[in-house]
C-alpha cells in the first residue's frame, strides 16, 4: 500500500531512525498496519549484542510509534508537515525476542483522538507469535 518513498514524504523520521520499510494495510480511519524487515546490518546489533544479536524492545516500540504517527497525519491531513511527539506509553510488555532476519508486522488501532492527541493500541508480530505489545500516546501537527 505504501512503500518507503511514500513513507518518508508523511513522517520526519530518517535512516537510521527511520523503523518502517512499508506499509500494508490501512483503513485512513483507525487501522493500519506497517513491516519493518529486521536485517543483520542494523547499527544497534553492533552493541545489543554482538554474542547474540536482539532488536531493543524500546526501538520496536519506536516502531510501533512511527506506524501509528503515519496513520495519525493522514487523519489529520499533515503529510510531511508538523511535528510528531511520543508523549506516552502505557502497558508495554516484551513477549519474544526479535532478531535479524525477523519480520515485524506492527498493527495498531486507534482508540481515542482528541484534536492532535492520539491513543492507540500496538502489537509487533513476528510470523503469527506476538512479540511486543503497548499502548501508545503521541500528540502531532503544528502546535
Amino acid at each position: 500500500m505504501m512503500d518507503i518513498n511514500e513513507i518518508k514524504k508523511i513522517i520526519p523520521h530518517r535512516y537510521p531512525f527511520l523503523l518502517v520499510d512499508r506499509i500494508i494495510e490501512c483503513d485512513f480511519d483507525s487501522r493500519i498496519v506497517g513491516i519493518k524487515n529486521v536485517t543483520a546490518d542494523e547499527p544497534f546489533f553492533q552493541g545489543h549484542f554482538p554474542d547474540f544479536p536482539v532488536m531493543p524492545g524500546v526501538l520496536i516500540i519506536e516502531a510501533l510509534a512511527q506506524t501509528a504517527c503515519i496513520l495519525g497525519l493522514k487523519l489529520l491531513k499533515l503529510e510531511g508537515q508538523g511535528s510528531v511527539f511520543f508523549t506516552g506509553i502505557d502497558g508495554a510488555k516484551f513477549r519474544k525476542p526479535v532478531v535479524p532476519g525477523d519480520q515485524l508486522r506492527l498493527e495498531l488501532t486507534k482508540i481515542k483522538q482528541r484534536k492532535s492527541i492520539f491513543r492507540f493500541e500496538g502489537k509487533a508480530f513476528v510470523d503469527d507469535k506476538l512479540a511486543t505489545e503497548c499502548t501508545i500516546q503521541a500528540m502531532m501537527g503544528n502546535e
